[in-house]
């Protein structure tokens, strides 16, 4: 019964099988359970014998299975004596449930005519076939989406519960089918980037086939793209040592050889295949702005420029520099530029406003993270610090053609790691500063326009009727705008949009600023006087919004905090700026949303400390903050239901957002984090300060959560130091609260302990009791983590007295959650799950999702240790799904090493192993370097469960080396540990 054919059964050039009518809907399984429906309907599959014939007919693909054959496949060499007639009762049953014109006879034997989608193997052998040409063509990307698919369709082991040696032979080489499968995918994987996330699966894969070698050359491969060279030639050392013990062979030579690669450091190795074949957008970037069409004039800058992009198709990079005033069209000139330079560069475009004119320019990291992602670079692949960022970036431009226009910088330190650094590539840079200490670079200083250009730009913008009929009147305007691009741009436009004003009538408006000539050409100022035309047309409502809108730090704003500021309702606040949008002194980012050219934020500002009172600058951004704390708050509350913060919080004027649920709650929150930590860093005055640290109390989840720590760190330090300057210990005890919570989170523990110490000393319970309570259980868990046992212990009692005088459960369920881990830290496992139990409850009975996360993971601790690892198991996936929805990746990353744990207490080393770096992954770049040393010592004690010793030896190394920086106890374990493995034979 052809016992030696592989999965792919059909024979080439057979005759497809005939697909009459009624079996047009019938579809078969044989990648899991034997399985057949018609429609959306199951049809019974009977017995497991008749399960047996079924699928060997199946696997026959239309051909004919004679009676010999289906005995042999049923019973191989010792057959019943009824087996012919036991073969037809069986076919009989199938034939009644398929239909006779699907199982029919023929030649002593059974056939299935069924059409070929209709089997999941076929489809299965198809979507191969077309993932291997995908490949072939270099499409890395659609053959790994289709092998996945191909992997998707199988449910659990193939041909389930069929008796019989065929099906046996059959299940057998369908699951090597789909070793082999997993193992393109992951080959593909790697060659698309996602070293980092296939780590974890080979971890498990490596485990469950110790001896199948292309695993453990995957897994080396992928530790080494990952950073992690040492754990991959302890693969190498592990898979020697077992072939050695098990078979007496040594490793093939593909695998000795990639060890070599790794000892030398190979660089091909370390970075994915190119991708030649088309790609999906982000591998191929295209992000020039749109040029303007009316473009004029810059005839011979465009020329220079040109030629010089060109140069990089040669043996050097190509970098121009433009430099000048602002508003005298550097960007608008090298956007122009760059799109005629396009064919010169087929890999792609970059394009990034680095914001060097404003208070805060781009950060490069930043703006490395966005174009790494633009060029394909796997979220989980980007590393942390800027050098490394730089690095990775011009590894990955290496070999490609790509233009990178910077506009808008700062200086030439900003702009020195967003350079590609290898030929082929170019930059080109926008700036108001010369960038003499820009070494190799071609320098062009870009003056105002001449008087012919510059009516050429009036007359494309303004119409040639207008403009012919008042010639004269036109040269005045130009002239008066000092021939200053923007300048002209921004008048011409005022005047295109007032079809019954005359360039005469414009032309006297400009005469009567005369006197701010000399201004207009002096730096800034030049565009300032521009402006003030335009803000000069504008209705009184809309300028006020012009000039108090312009007094908010952050990167833009939206409509309700816009409506909130201006103190007028959304319908009005939304006429006013979608006014100001067409007068183009306003950008629309988004629907909602909206935000100034930063020349153009400098000018309102300019008006508004002309044209405003400072009281009413004052109440401005004072209704800006209250809006900010109260929608705050609401998240707050909605998150941390029966929190007694909110209470505690300086009263609001300024209604805020209200939320159905925490889902958009926490959704506006993470969407104004720069606009909200903007709004606290400029609430340092005497009348905003209190509630400026409210407010970042209240958007602690921006800290926690390691997305915005580093802002919010920043913001927190500031407002302490105004606090200290201003004597006012309320906002300095609660600006310690936040500190110490950032800390804490980033694993600063010495830190955290001693601002919680500073705030136990400043507050006084009976003024503000909140951040007394807060405090004490911040100090609770740095004693805990510290292992000072008995000073956590009285600090967690005296939390619970705290939170309780003021009637905080949720507080005093957090106490008695840290509580419980103090117990289980000291032996009293089964007081820790009663503490760790009585405080989930509380959250419970309080709606408090989030916070029950938190004592469902503490229950989870005090459940592994007492050795309830199925419960143990249950609750941490609870809180693992609600952190993952409330976007806290620290809980996440620690949630998944505590079920690492659970795992290596419950005998699944494979599954711990897995988890461990699924932990690590989360974990990249927040929560600091303790909590990293712990998850690295969980993986070392699992990897040598499934018997990776060298591996685990080189996660404990690295894990001591952090034991013995911080000075922790841990230290100890991890050299007891290696010791051990020495000492292995």
């Amino acid at each position: 019964m052809d016992r030696d054919r592989g999965p792919r059964v059909r024979v080439p050039g057979q005759r497809a099988p005939e697909e009459p009518g009624a079996a047009d809907s019938l579809r078969f399984t044989v990648l899991g359970p034997v399985r057949a429906w018609r429609g959306g309907e199951p049809l019974p599959s009977g017995s497991p014998q008749q399960r047996a014939l079924l699928a060997a007919l199946l696997l026959r693909e239309g051909r004919t299975a004679t009676a010999g054959e289906l005995i042999d496949a049923f019973w191989g060499e010792d057959p019943p004596s009824q087996a012919l007639a036991t073969i037809r009762t069986y076919a009989s049953r199938l034939r009644k449930i398929l239909g006779q014109e699907t199982l029919v006879s023929e030649s002593g034997g059974y056939a299935l005519r069924i059409g070929r989608g209709a089997l999941d193997l076929t489809l299965a052998q198809d979507l191969v076939t077309e993932a291997e040409k995908a490949r072939a063509a270099g499409d890395r990307v659609q053959a790994r989406t289709l092998i996945n698919k191909v992997l998707g369709l199988w449910d659990g082991e193939a041909l389930a519960s069929v008796p019989g040696p065929y099906a046996e032979n059959q299940r057998t080489r369908l699951e090597e089918w789909r070793l082999s499968l997993t193992e393109a995918r992951l080959d593909l994987d790697l060659e698309v980037g996602s070293h980092a996330e296939a780590v974890s699966e080979l971890t498990a894969l490596t485990a469950a086939h110790p001896l199948r070698e292309r695993l453990r050359e995957l897994l080396m491969v992928a530790l080494y793209r990952s950073g992690r060279q040492a754990e991959a030639l302890a693969v190498y050392a592990d898979t020697r040592r077992l072939l050695s013990e098990e078979l007496g062979v040594d490793p093939r030579p593909e695998l000795a050889q990639l060890q070599q690669r790794i000892l030398r450091a190979d660089e091909e190795l370390a970075r994915p295949a190119d991708e030649p074949a088309p790609a999906p957008a982000p591998l191929r970037p295209a992000q020039l702005p749109a040029t303007v069409p009316d473009f004029t004039g810059r005839d011979s800058f465009v020329r220079d420029l040109g030629a010089q992009l060109a140069t990089a198709e040669g043996s050097v990079m190509a970098v121009s520099a433009l430099a000048g005033i602002g508003g005298v069209g550097k960007t608008t000139l090298a956007v122009h530029v760059a799109h005629q330079a396009r064919p010169h560069f087929p890999d792609g475009q970059l394009y990034v406003d680095l914001q060097g004119a404003g208070a805060r320019a781009a950060e490069p990291e930043t703006v490395l993270g966005s174009f790494l992602r633009a060029l394909g670079t796997a979220e989980s692949a980007i590393p942390g610090t800027l050098d490394e960022r730089a690095a990775l970036y011009r590894s990955t431009l290496d070999g490609r053609r790509i233009l990178v226009l910077l506009d808008n910088a700062h200086d030439a330190a900003q702009i020195r790691p967003l350079l590609p650094g290898t030929p082929g590539c170019a930059a080109l840079v926008t700036s108001r500063v010369r960038m003499v200490d820009l070494a190799g670079a071609h320098l062009v200083d870009l003056d105002v326009m001449s008087p012919d250009e510059a009516l050429q730009l009036f007359t494309r913008i303004v119409g040639p009727e207008r403009v012919g009929a008042e010639r004269e009147a036109a040269l005045d305007v130009v002239a008066a705008c000092g021939f200053l691009p923007l300048a002209i741009r921004i008048a011409a436009s005022r005047l295109a949009a007032r079809r019954t004003w005359t360039v005469s009538v414009l032309a006297a408006k400009l005469a009567d600023e005369r006197r701010r000539l000399d201004e207009l050409q002096a730096g800034d100022l030049a565009v300032k006087a521009t402006f003030e035309l335009g803000y000069g047309q504008l209705e009184p409502g809309q300028a006020r919004a012009f000039r108090l809108l312009g007094l908010a730090d952050g990167p833009d704003i939206s409509l309700a905090a816009a409506a909130a500021l201006l103190n007028l309702d959304a319908h009005t606040a939304e006429d006013l700026l979608e006014a100001l949008v067409d007068t183009s002194l306003l950008e629309s980012a988004a629907a909602g949303r909206y935000r100034y050219h930063d020349l153009v934020r400098l000018y309102a500002r300019a008006c508004a400390e002309r044209d405003e009172q400072d009281a009413e600058r004052e109440a401005a951004l004072s209704r800006l903050l209250d809006f900010y704390l109260a929608t705050a708050a609401g998240v707050y509350a909605l998150e941390r239901p029966g929190d007694r913060l909110v209470d505690h919080l300086e009263p609001t004027e300024q209604a805020g957002l209200t939320f159905a649920d925490r889902h958009p709650a926490l959704d506006w929150l993470y969407t104004e984090a720069g606009n909200l930590l903007a709004c606290v860093r400029q609430s340092h005055g005497p009348a905003t300060l209190r509630r400026g640290v409210d407010l970042l109390w209240a958007a602690l989840d921006l800290g926690e959560s390691g997305a915005n720590a580093k802002q919010y760190e920043t913001v927190a330090l500031a407002l302490l130091e105004a606090a200290r300057a201003g004597g006012d210990r309320r906002s300095e005890v609660r600006a310690l609260v936040t500190l110490a919570d950032v800390h804490h989170t980033s694993g600063r523990f010495d830190q955290a302990e001693q601002e919680a110490e500073s705030v136990m000393l400043l507050a006084g319970a009976d003024q503000d009791p909140l951040p007394v309570c807060w405090a004490s259980n911040a100090r609770g868990i740095m004693a805990l983590y510290q292992s000072r046992h008995e000073d956590g212990e009285r600090h967690f009692n005296r939390a619970i007295d705290n939170f309780r005088s003021v009637q905080d459960r949720p507080g005093e369920a957090s106490a008695l959650c840290n509580l419980s881990r103090i117990h289980l830290a000291t032996g009293r496992t089964e007081s820790a799950v009663a503490l760790a139990e009585e405080g989930t409850a509380v959250y419970d009975s309080m709606g408090h999702a989030l916070r029950s996360a938190n004592g469902r993971y503490a229950l989870g601790m005090a459940l592994t240790q007492s050795g309830r690892f199925a419960e143990a198991s249950d609750r941490l996936l609870e809180a693992l799904d609600v952190f993952r929805a409330s976007r806290q990746r620290l809980w996440e990353g620690m949630t998944l090493f505590r079920l690492a744990e659970v795992d290596l207490a419950a005998g699944n080393a494979t599954d711990a192993a897995v988890k461990a770096e699924q932990a690590l992954t989360a974990l990249r770049g927040i929560g600091g370097e303790w909590r990293r040393g712990n998850i690295l010592t969980v993986l070392g004690r699992s990897l040598v469960r499934i018997g990776q010793f060298g591996r685990a030896e080189v996660c404990w190394r690295e894990a001591l080396g952090i034991y013995d920086a911080l000075g922790s106890q841990e230290a100890a374990e991890v050299r007891a540990l290696l010791a051990s493995t020495t000492s292995t034979p």
